[in-house]
């Protein structure tokens, strides 16, 4: 017989079992009553705090190693069990959320309609529909595999390599959980974070960005550039690249990852103390998945 969770359940909502228990407190309080609310809310933020830490843990560089398959696996469980114990404390995420839940259902409760969940604005992506879209591995192979002949296109009439652009690409959305939207969540299609300056007369999306001043993160609203489809997007980076003479030494070290990253954080594309050293992870994860995919 499965056990209604506690609120201190040591499960995530990933878990088929956990996931069920949830249910069956939610069906036997009938209307979710407060219990349930708190839990659900807890889950929410455990979710959250999970892609929290496997983010911080993937902006670390790995050797190489030592890593394999069994050591992937035991890190994403211990990710997991940092994730549910970080959730659910006093002033945390799941208060706000709970709150949010607590006055999405009011209505329900008066009127006798159905309660949902509340959605996150186009600006912010949901972070729960972010957990459930498979492995970071499984999501990086999907994002080589669907961008590689645009990438190839434009490498054909540039010179950069493809896995170079999918790569960055990569870093720069997330894998592709973290693209640039316009603020009705329709696609801009700006896989580079390449911002529209004066000198841009094209389309433009007002997003909410990180950048680093003087190596301190700092959130600032910015316009950045936005495009018809994701091979012009591709284009124009490649002509940002090499018709730019901001970039002149970058295409001198296509021969080379890490050269070629160095290169780009050297010219200024980015404002991350650390990001000729993510590129270049990128990079490197992108060859691999491509020799993966022959």
């Amino acid at each position: 017989m499965t056990m209604p969770m506690t609120a201190r359940s040591p499960s995530l909502a990933i878990d088929p079992g956990a996931l069920n228990a949830l249910r069956f407190q939610a069906g036997q309080e009938g209307q979710p009553g407060k219990a349930a609310v708190k839990e659900a809310a807890r889950q929410f933020e455990a979710l959250f705090m999970r892609e929290l830490v496997k983010s911080m843990r993937e902006a670390t560089q790995k050797s190489g190693l030592l890593d394999s398959g069994g050591t992937d696996l035991g890190t994403e469980l211990l990710d997991q069990q940092l994730a549910v114990q970080l959730s659910g404390m006093p002033g945390g995420l799941s208060a706000a959320i709970e709150r949010q839940l607590g006055l999405q259902m009011a209505p329900a409760a008066a009127g006798g309609d159905k309660a949902t969940m509340p959605s996150a604005s186009p600006a912010a992506p949901s972070t729960v529909s972010r957990a459930t879209t498979g492995s970071g591995r499984e999501r990086q192979a999907a994002f080589v595999e669907r961008h590689g002949q645009a990438a190839a296109a434009v490498a054909r009439e540039s010179g950069i390599p493809a896995s170079y652009m999918i790569g960055q690409a990569g870093h720069e959305t997330g894998w592709g959980r973290s693209e640039i939207r316009h603020r009705d969540g329709s696609p801009s299609f700006n896989l580079f974070g390449i911002k529209a300056t004066s000198a841009w007369k094209g389309k433009v999306a007002e997003v909410t960005t990180t950048e680093y001043v003087n190596g301190v993160p700092r959130k600032t609203v910015a316009k950045f550039r936005a495009y018809d489809s994701y091979e012009d997007a591709f284009r124009d980076y490649a002509r940002l690249i090499t018709k730019s003479p901001r970039y002149d030494k970058v295409m001198d070290q296509v021969g080379s990852v890490q050269g070629f990253a160095r290169s780009l954080q050297q010219a200024g594309y980015a404002t991350d103390p650390q990001y000729a050293v993510k590129l270049s992870r990128a990079i490197n994860t992108t060859l691999n998945l491509q020799r993966a995919q022959v």
